[in-house]
């Protein structure tokens, strides 16, 4: 996943549900890649694309353990 997120952040946004957040970077995939063909310019914006796309994946994943770990400490505490 994390492949996909550095890849195609937008694709990476979609399969997790983020709609919002999928489109606003597949706008921006799209300026990047006019910018880089035009001017040469936009593996900057695909960068900080694919920064954004890897850290909402990492925590999304933390969130997750963390609620599986309350979840499990609840648990423990109604025995």
């Amino acid at each position: 996943m994390i492949l996909i997120a550095i890849l195609f952040p937008g694709l990476s946004f979609l399969l997790r549900g983020k709609i919002i957040s999928a489109i606003l970077a597949i706008i921006l995939q799209i300026i990047a890649i006019f910018f880089f063909l035009v001017f040469g310019i936009g593996a900057l914006l695909w960068v900080i694309l694919a920064i954004w796309a890897v850290a909402s994946y990492n925590e999304a994943k933390r969130e997750k353990r963390h609620k599986q770990m309350l979840k499990v400490l609840r648990d423990e505490k109604a025995k």
